[in-house]
């Protein structure tokens, strides 16, 4: 009996496991830090779509005299994305994995209105964000949330 209660135990964590890793290890919730402040920017929710990863911005954090409602007005003219708000904004999109690391994709700092290739690898409960553009590259570290 306790013989099968322990194959039943070991049956439920591999299940576990496999879907947790179906959804891919970017999934979640992640808390950005802003690379030339190193201050708390705002929460990211990266999501699955289609074999794809995109990532929207569903919390802000801003300071009591800042724009409580910012918007995009530095991105492109040609850019959906331009003077909508932050709020709600798809930041991170087409990343696709590849090995260890995600790329392929794109990240836009809407307050730069500035769109980099993006790759993300993760290690534990963080993220590393390289985006470049050319030659100049701009990397932070975000925290998982949930």
């Amino acid at each position: 009996m306790k013989t099968m209660f322990k194959l039943c135990v070991i049956l439920f964590s591999l299940c576990f496991v496999s879907s947790a890793f179906a959804k891919g290890p970017i999934v979640g919730k992640w808390k950005t830090i802003d690379d030339e402040t190193n201050e708390a920017k705002s929460i990211v929710e990266i999501f699955e779509k289609e074999g794809q990863y995109y990532g929207k911005i569903i919390e802000l954090f801003l300071k009591a005299d800042a724009d409580q409602n910012p918007t995009c007005d530095k991105c492109d003219s040609d850019d959906p994305r331009k003077d909508q708000p932050t709020l709600g904004m798809e930041i991170i999109q087409g990343l696709q994995a590849n090995g260890d690391s995600y790329s392929g994709g794109t990240i836009l700092d809407p307050k730069k209105g500035k769109e980099y290739k993006c790759k993300i690898t993760r290690d534990g409960d963080t993220l590393k964000m390289k985006g470049s553009i050319l030659f100049f590259s701009r990397t932070q570290t975000w925290y998982l949330v949930e």
